[in-house]
């Protein structure tokens, strides 16, 4: 399916544009009442599935305001802290049998587990008509991000992937300064994440160890291959692996990216090429690596050259030095909106090493890493790679955050979208903001709640997060495979690498293939 027939106007505005009650109330369009939808003031019934981590977060975050009636994860350990809070709920190991057996009860679905079974769990629940919320990267291929689309508009379902920055309100704001013409036409932005915490640059897979106890490890593999236990793996280190995850791309630039998206409109790239890559490996993402990717003009806007830089730290070579910036600060605070008359979403302290902040630290990385088994980013006895090192130096982009290079000057911004600022400081000191164009956010598990109960679409439905999350999975296929790749969006396809198209689709264990 091509989603070219989709306008971008309804891709950019018409969620983020949306927001206006219906004039019956929310819950009162005829159409959306025959398939189930419930009034505003009605509770959904929603099911977690992956119920620690994340998923634990998009748990606790929708049983603020919604019933959870039903729990899933493949790791009793995992999730033992939430299986306690909601001891009424009932407990499953594998998602099929939930939904099989709840199915009557379940509206929705909040699904917060590894990438590279997203797909397969999302179409599962709207199969069955369930509205889902997924978290971000969305998939860990193209092709499932295509097949979620299909399956959102064949199924009629509410849909919202977990890119929480989408609703915050710097990057709304960031979108609103570019479009005011402020820094004039961009035609080239930087995308950047730190270091993760996940291996990277591995050349041998890890030792197989026994499974513990609590987890259910052919459940947990799902449609991938079969390979033995480790905790190379679980509980967060998966991401890292090219069979799992999408490294730092679906971990940070999914956040980091997100502003340079909206506010510049993007679609699918033409083309995109690996420019640099240290620590490349055939079962993990590499150390670190710059991609390009090539946008076309978009309507009266030029061609945009989009740079992402995985995991540069200070005095790195790869790093980008921010013309004339020298003496900068390149990436915002958080929420700095306040001397500027603007609330914005707060949100906890980040922790050392996965923010995107000014004052963050990072890990530094190897090929191979260093790890050992600490109370870390993961919790108690979760293996932890790198080390962290000191903060960004003035003038150059690292940490999690984008830069937009204009014909009139720079803009910043950090972490999910949670700061913004023009550069040079002194610039955006005198600066008064543009009149809001958007709405703005309830928070963005309340956005999809709201589109379940018949309101409307959340600001990352999969009509606006599919072509998003695209262009971020093919990004994490230039790490793959040397040289420019040349896209062609339409047909799902490159036109010069039948190489690079393998990679397209996942390879599913036998029981497990996806179709609509």
């Amino acid at each position: 399916m091509s989603y070219e027939g989709v306008s971008r106007r309804h891709f950019f505005f018409g969620a983020l544009l949306a927001g206006a009650v219906p004039s019956g109330g929310f819950g009162s369009v005829p159409s959306l009442k025959t398939l189930g939808y419930k009034p505003f003031y009605g509770k959904l019934n929603v099911a977690a599935i992956g119920c620690g981590g994340q998923g634990g977060v998009d748990l606790n975050e929708a049983a603020k305001t919604e019933n959870i009636v039903a729990l899933c994860d493949v790791d009793d350990a995992r999730a033992s802290q939430n299986f306690k809070r909601f001891e009424k709920a009932p407990k499953y190991k594998d998602f099929r049998v939930m939904l099989d057996k709840e199915g009557k009860n379940i509206d929705a679905c909040t699904i917060g587990i590894p990438d590279f079974m997203h797909a397969t769990v999302a179409l599962a629940c709207m199969q069955r008509g369930k509205h889902v919320y997924v978290e971000k990267p969305l998939t860990r291929t193209p092709w499932e991000a295509r097949l979620l689309l299909e399956a959102a508009a064949k199924y009629k379902v509410a849909t919202q992937m977990g890119n929480q920055g989408f609703s915050h309100e710097c990057n709304r704001v960031a979108a609103e300064i570019i479009w005011s013409g402020e820094i004039g036409d961009v035609t080239e932005a930087h995308i950047s994440t730190t270091p993760g915490t996940h291996p990277t640059g591995l050349q041998e897979p890890p030792p197989g160890l026994p499974v513990p106890s609590t987890l259910d490890w052919d459940l947990w593999l799902g449609g991938a291959a079969p390979r033995p236990f480790s905790d190379y793996y679980v509980p967060y280190n998966w991401r890292g692996f090219l069979d799992f995850g999408t490294g730092q791309i679906g971990n940070w630039a999914t956040h980091t990216a997100g502003p340079v998206h909206v506010a510049l409109q993007l679609d699918a790239p033409t083309s995109l090429e690996c420019i640099s890559e240290t620590g490349k490996s055939n079962l993990t993402f590499p150390n670190r690596g710059v991609v390009r990717l090539d946008f076309p003009a978009r309507g009266n806007r030029p061609a945009v050259k989009v740079f992402y830089h995985d995991g540069p730290g200070p005095g790195d070579p790869e790093a980008y030095h921010v013309p004339g910036m020298e003496s900068e600060t390149i990436l915002p605070a958080a929420n700095n909106l306040a001397d500027k008359g603007r609330q914005t979403v707060l949100r906890a302290a980040p922790r050392a090493g996965r923010a995107g902040g000014p004052a963050a630290t990072a890990p530094a990385r190897s090929a191979p890493p260093r790890s050992d088994v600490r109370q870390g980013a993961g919790g108690p006895g979760v293996r932890v790679f790198g080390e962290r090192t000191g903060p960004a130096q003035p003038g150059i982009l690292t940490g999690n955050g984008s830069v937009f290079v204009g014909t009139k000057g720079v803009m910043a911004t950090c972490s999910r979208g949670e700061g913004v600022q023009l550069l040079p400081s002194a610039r955006w000191k005198e600066y008064v903001l543009p009149p809001p164009l958007l709405t703005r956010s309830p928070g963005h598990m309340l956005d999809w709640v709201r589109a379940a109960k018949g309101g409307d679409p959340g600001c990352s439905d999969f009509s606006i997060a599919v072509p998003y999350a695209e262009w971020l999975a093919l990004t994490a296929i230039a790490f793959r495979v040397p040289g420019k790749l040349e896209w062609d969006s339409k047909n799902l396809r490159f036109t010069n690498s039948p190489e690079a198209n393998r990679l397209l689709k996942p390879m599913f264990r036998k029981g497990w293939e996806l179709k609509l």
